[in-house]
């Protein structure tokens, strides 16, 4: 039962893959609602009386920002009839420090989500190459094929780069204004995500598995 609905492990060919560019908006998507939404939560408040209820613009977000995600996780169902591992948990740890936020009327658990979700994902990858694991693979799998040595040290500078992505968020929310936190969320946590896969460029090149050339038929 647990193979029909986790996501298959990589190299199954019997794994649904879904387009990098879809995958890419489900996964940025909801950052972008958190985002507009903190932003204009107070005139969203004074439009829909309702969301005052929530609190202020920053939890109106955070829920947004949880039926945003269980929305791209229920697209990512729909599409492959299973559930991606990193997804799945980023958003039961969206859904348990966002109750807490909104329940608790405390922000906190909205600035330290980030901190959680990149810490265990780091702890995680690296923890799983400790056993001789390269669990990058399972988000990476559709977009490139890499041999084991290529998939373990891309593992590695991932786990140290979430790692290094937790670290950051402390430092910016606990130093600076809310705004300037929420800012960076989006707009600084993506060029440096960005930039940092675009330098892992040439090691994947380096192990990438090169596929033969199939063959041309001539009618």
């Amino acid at each position: 039962m647990t193979s029909r609905i986790l996501e298959r492990a990589p190299g199954d060919p019997r794994k649904k893959a879904i387009n990098p560019a879809l995958k890419f908006a489900l996964e940025l998507g909801p950052g972008l609602v958190f985002f507009f939404v903190t932003l204009r939560g107070e005139w969203l408040a004074a439009k829909f009386p309702i969301l005052a209820s929530i609190g202020e613009p920053i939890l109106i977000a955070t829920a947004f920002f949880m039926v945003a995600t269980a929305l791209s996780l229920a697209v990512s169902w729909l599409l492959t009839r299973s559930l991606p591992i990193m997804p799945l948990v980023s958003t039961v740890v969206v859904f348990v420090f966002g109750a807490l936020a909104l329940y608790l009327q405390d922000k906190t658990f909205a600035f330290m989500k980030p901190t959680i979700i990149n810490a265990l994902f780091g702890t995680v990858l690296l923890v799983g190459l400790a056993f001789r694991r390269s669990l990058l693979a399972y988000v990476f799998d559709s977009a490139f094929e890499l041999d084991a040595e290529g998939w373990r040290k891309l593992t590695l500078r991932w786990g140290v780069f979430f790692l290094f992505l937790a670290v950051l968020n402390e430092v910016v929310w606990r130093n600076f204004a809310e705004n300037t936190w929420l800012f960076f969320k989006v707009w600084g946590t993506i060029p440096i995500t960005t930039l940092f896969t675009i330098a892992q460029m040439p090691l994947i090149l380096r192990h990438e598995i090169k596929q033969p050339a199939q063959e041309k038929h001539t009618s």
